[in-house]
């Protein structure tokens, strides 16, 4: 099983990533050890998606970085809740 997920940065910008560990993956940045998420720490773990693949896996990180995935991602992945 592959993972693409979303972790929230201390700043408030989302970090978009894929592993086939996900405890691994989130707690190696959440130590610090992932340069591009080291300097807005904490990062928390707000959604992820399973797939069976690795190729799959990259193509759907890579759509979510984009302006229509990012769009996606955020109105039906990582919406807000409100009281």
């Amino acid at each position: 099983m592959w993972y693409i997920y979303f972790l929230e940065l201390a700043n408030g910008d989302i970090y978009v990533g894929s592993t086939n560990d996900l405890k691994r993956r989130v707690a190696s940045h959440q130590q610090g050890q992932v340069i591009s998420t080291r300097g807005n720490l904490p990062a928390v773990l707000r959604s992820y998606v399973a797939v069976a693949s690795e190729p799959q896996s990259r193509r759907l990180e890579h759509y979510f970085k984009s302006g229509s995935g990012k769009a996606f991602a955020m109105k039906r992945l990582l919406e807000r809740m409100e009281s």
